[in-house]
């Protein structure tokens, strides 16, 4: 490799930004490497050296080139710029192409990205920098693309070039990081990786590839799966960061993010698999209000409901009247007002404004319409108040606790949001997108967006409810068998917006119940490999897993022990399908969705306590009784 200087022009027009200033610690702290940043002054990035295209994103907001001497940098347009899914972007070169200095590579809307992404700076990086000297980055305040030298650098010499190695190997976890990137088939077989708080998410080129006898049989390994386009292998909380950074570090896999892991993946999914996907986007990150509020109602519900004596705890003890109500407002908020939530995760979702996606979702549910809970009452007495728009009689009624009017308004509002934005200058957006997006979809929301899906909702929901109705044991035994595969599928997601539906239509759900039961079970048929384990590997694996499955969180007790090992998976689905047949004859509901596993109960309204609890007690007996047989002879 020749020790000429290796010099990086300027790719874009614009202001220098020195990388510790770039308002995002990924770039600013130099994980991915060092470099400089530009804030652009017009839409254009080009080649900024002879050399080779290596990596294209599919969102288009990021490529990755190299010159012939191995120099491999990344230009990153803007800053959090993934979540527009390619919108105002277009590339003009492909992986592999050969560049010449100047070569056209990305143009990009400036002003669109300015408004919808959290800024234009543009981060320049070296991403082998422990390959190259220091680098010496111009002095200059603004450059001209591929007029301004921007960085410039030299190969280390040999004995240089292997320190970094050496020190790289003692790294904590890395021959951990070595043996997992074999067993999911080397490098070469992996186009994008990151990692949650538990996992090591994967987009592979080729599945097939992977080694799963040799990846779980790793000590450090808890469990693997795949999953909407993504090839999982569970760790563990905490352990998962440092794995994931010797990875990087020892096989010099470029760092992504979630978005780009998603948006490689999301090729290899069908329609059905990404509608699943968009309705996960969209309740995950609303998720944590909705369980809080669960859990808050729960508490409310121990006050007000003769639970433990033949009064409740607020006639007894009038004093916690006032406790119990204010908790029980803090409680119901994030349902009175779920349409707001939804509207703002939606609108994010779909690439509109998450401000007017919320506004939107407040406007299905001001306090002038008629409640949607009294609907059907109102609808009998023909009382239901209207407008009169030149002669169209329009129902003048709001949304509560509702879920596909505000779903398929958002996905409105933010076509129409984007739209304008293409097309209005700059300097007119504010006083012209948000007005007339707001207000059109506001008429069609009240028009017909929500007449028609407010229809399907009662569709969904009295259907789901005349069903169980008329074949309870069948209806609890089916979801309870199920529920578990559907996990792993990732289609259980949808049915966190039928749960929603049902607790907005009729004010509980008979579904959650039987959700919070296959925790349990899987907890209990893990607890049960523990006993039964001789192996100290697999005893603290279950053991921990368990503890964690009994508060809701099953993935490292399924996919690391009971997937694994299959029985404990089948019997832990035998106890729930048990169970939820049991509790759905009984009728068992829930008032709210809450945690999941022990503390459940706050979730079901209190008459039904009494048989929840005796669900609870078949999976934590059935599971368990089952998989500690198989396993004492298995595992003898």
């Amino acid at each position: 490799m020749s020790n000429k200087e290796q010099l990086i022009y300027a790719p874009l027009t614009g202001n220098i930004i020195p990388l510790e200033k770039v308002p995002d610690p990924t770039f600013a702290e130099k994980m991915m490497g060092d470099g400089i940043a530009i804030e652009p002054s017009e839409g254009k990035v080009v080649a900024p050296f002879d050399g080779e295209v290596m990596h294209v994103f599919p969102t288009k907001h990021a490529i990755g080139v190299k010159t012939d001497q191995g120099l491999e940098v990344l230009i990153h347009i803007g800053l959090e710029t993934v979540g527009l899914n390619g919108e105002g972007f277009e590339t003009h070169v492909k992986p592999g192409d050969r560049l010449k200095a100047g070569d056209l590579l990305v143009t990009f809307d400036l002003d669109f990205i300015r408004k919808r992404a959290k800024s234009i700076i543009t981060p320049i990086i070296v991403t082998n920098g422990d390959q190259f000297e220091a680098l010496s980055k111009t002095e200059e305040k603004d450059v001209v693309a591929l007029d301004s030298v921007l960085l410039g650098t030299k190969v280390k010499n040999s004995d240089e070039t292997t320190t970094p190695k050496k020190a790289a190997s003692t790294m904590k976890y890395s021959k951990e990081a070595q043996d997992i990137v074999e067993a999911v088939g080397g490098v070469d077989n992996i186009a994008a990786a990151t990692h949650c708080v538990t996992r090591l998410r994967f987009a592979l080129n080729d599945e097939a590839e992977v080694n799963k006898e040799l990846l779980e049989n790793l000590d450090i390994v808890k469990g693997s799966f795949s999953a909407n386009g993504q090839f999982q292998v569970v760790i563990g909380q905490g352990t998962v960061d440092r794995v994931y950074d010797a990875m990087v570090k020892e096989s010099g896999i470029q760092e992504a993010s979630k978005d780009d892991v998603k948006a490689l993946s999301s090729k290899k999914q069908n329609a059905l698999q990404r509608g699943i996907k968009t309705l996960a986007d969209i309740f995950i990150p609303i998720l944590p209000a909705i369980v809080t509020a669960g859990l808050l109602m729960g508490i409310n519900n121990i006050l007000v409901n003769p639970i433990f004596a033949d009064q409740p705890i607020v006639e007894l003890y009038p004093s916690w009247a006032g406790i119990a109500n204010m908790i029980n407002i803090i409680a119901n908020t994030a349902f009175t007002f779920l349409p707001a939530l939804i509207g703002w995760s939606a609108a994010k979702r779909f690439g509109g404004s998450e401000l007017l996606g919320m506004v939107l979702g407040l406007i299905l549910v001001h306090p002038d319409l008629m409640n949607a809970w009294g609907y059907g009452s109102a609808l009998t007495e023909g009382k239901i108040p209207t407008w009169n728009l030149f002669g169209l009689e329009v129902e003048k009624v709001g949304y509560q606790g509702q879920v596909l009017p505000v779903l398929i308004a958002s996905w409105v509002l933010a076509k129409i949001e984007i739209f304008l934005r293409k097309r209005v200058v700059e300097s007119l957006q504010l006083l012209v997108v948000a007005p007339i997006a707001l207000l059109v979809t506001g008429f069609l929301a009240f028009i017909i967006i929500g007449p028609i899906t407010f229809t399907i909702g009662t569709w969904i929901t009295d259907g789901l409810v005349a069903v169980f109705e008329a074949f309870p044991i069948i209806g609890g035994l089916l979801y309870g068998g199920l529920y578990a595969p559907l996990v792993i599928t990732g289609m259980h997601h949808t049915f966190l917006a039928v749960d929603l539906q049902l607790i907005g239509s009729t004010g509980t759900t008979f579904l959650w119940p039987i959700v919070a039961l296959s925790n349990i079970a899987q907890g209990s048929a893990v607890f049960a490999m523990m006993l039964a384990a001789r192996d100290e590997k697999l005893k603290g694996l279950a053991g921990t897993s368990g503890l964690s499955a009994y508060l809701g969180i099953t993935e490292p007790a399924m996919f690391g022990v009971n997937l694994r090992y299959r029985y404990p998976f089948f019997a832990a689905i035998i106890g729930t399908a048990i169970a939820g047949a049991f509790i759905t004859f009984s009728g068992v509901q829930a008032s709210s969705i809450g945690v999941g596993g022990i503390p459940a109960p706050l979730s079901i309204i209190a008459e039904d306590w009494m048989s929840f609890l005796f669900g609870m007690a078949i999976v934590i007996i059935v599971p368990f009784i089952i998989t500690f047989l198989i396993a004492k002879r298995k595992l003898s």
